[in-house]
């Protein structure tokens, strides 16, 4: 990476991105360790590789096609894993994650997921990614009732630096909800413990039915409600990085590390937002360093394992809310622009954008998936209808 290409508002990004990501759901992955009878040690070990696998990945992939690409867990997949490991041994739910990355693969390989986003249109992705992220802008005013001058002084903040300084806005954010969260006594340092984190391997084991009833589901919700936003991120903010690479990357990287705990490695579609849009840099062919540095914060993020799941929580939570939120406005104002702007597509697109933002659930399949075909069918029977009079 050049020096010239480094630049403090794209690792300020990368590092938000990373906050944003284990803070938010980090609860989730270890409910889900938990209910495999995961011990403390391997839950630890788990951080360690999915951090591993994300950094390495947003490394090596945003280097490659110079494009911010941010992976992930799958929140989905672990809030699946949380339900439906019960009953199974840690050795069989490895066996799991194993089988889910295998397919991955093949779908990857086979270039038949890049084939399948094609065929979606620009405003019902566009719509597709607001609602998803619109509840982290809601966010940011649910928060003020609870911590009313911690955010009042975030939001604050924003305007100011948006005017005088926009390329570090976030940054402005950042330092001042920790001056204020510190200034009030709100920072449980307490309970942050340094410590490093070891790697326990999990020989695999595989039953049938395990395979069929979780694996299946667990790849079907991490295409649909990970890959599918992940990829409309990268197309709605301009770059057009081949789809299938990624996809087999990141399920190759699942299976390698799967015995230390990587359960579902995937594109990000939040915290990726945080790294593609206009603040992070504001020249795109220069964000894919917000990516490089996102993968650097997952890196000492899986190696300090404990220690940063402890760090997080010792911030208030209304403050992580209102940093996602603020940092997202512009992707969303963005994405809600082009969802909009085509009188061909709005109809659709809002439906798009009311189912994914109800964040209905059927079948264990989360609502941006459903949103996608809620859309997807309007537009055919709307548009079909109106060109047949």
């Amino acid at each position: 990476m050049p020096i010239k290409d480094l630049n403090l508002s794209a690792v300020v990004a990368g590092f938000v991105a990373v906050l944003v990501g284990f803070a938010s759901s980090v609860a989730i992955v270890l409910q889900a360790a938990e209910a495999a009878g995961a011990t403390p040690e391997i839950m630890a070990s788990w951080l360690l590789a999915l951090g591993i696998g994300m950094g390495a990945t947003c490394i090596g992939l945003s280097w490659y096609y110079k494009a911010p690409i941010v992976t992930a867990w799958s929140t989905p997949g672990a809030a699946l894993l949380a339900t439906s490991l019960q009953g199974l041994t840690i050795n069989e739910a490895v066996g799991v994650f194993m089988f889910a990355a295998v397919l991955g693969v093949i779908i990857g390989i086979s270039g038949w997921f890049d084939k399948l986003t094609r065929l979606i249109p620009l405003p019902l992705a566009s719509a597709m990614l607001a609602g998803i992220l619109l509840q982290f802008g809601l966010s940011i005013f649910t928060s003020l009732q609870t911590q009313l001058w911690l955010v009042g002084i975030m939001c604050i903040s924003y305007l100011l630096a948006k005017r005088l300084a926009p390329r570090y806005a976030i940054l402005w954010v950042l330092l001042a909800g920790l001056i204020t969260v510190v200034l009030q006594g709100q920072f449980n340092y307490h309970s942050v413990i340094l410590s490093f984190t070891t790697p326990v391997w999990v020989t695999p084991h595989w039953s049938l039915s395990a395979l069929l009833g979780v694996g299946l589901p667990l790849l079907l919700v991490t295409m649909a409600s990970q890959n599918i936003p992940g990829v409309a991120v990268i197309r709605t903010s301009g770059y057009q990085t081949p789809v299938s690479p990624l996809i087999t990357v990141t399920a190759a990287s699942t299976l390698l590390l799967a015995p230390w705990g990587a359960f579902s490695l995937n594109l990000a579609a939040i915290t990726a937002a945080i790294c593609t849009g206009p603040e992070a840099h504001p020249d795109k062919t220069k964000r894919y360093v917000a990516g490089i540095a996102a993968g650097v914060f997952y890196l000492l993020a899986g190696l300090a394992g404990a220690t940063v799941v402890a760090l997080f929580a010792a911030f208030p939570k209304e403050m992580i809310a209102a940093l996602a939120g603020l940092a997202l406005l512009g992707t969303i104002g963005a994405n809600l622009a082009v969802a909009t702007a085509e009188g061909e597509h709005r109809e659709a697109a809002v439906v798009t954008l009311l189912v994914t933002a109800s964040g209905v659930n059927f079948f264990g399949i989360a609502a941006a998936f459903w949103g996608i075909i809620a859309g997807g069918i309007t537009l055919l029977l709307v548009n079909g209808f109106r060109r047949r009079l």
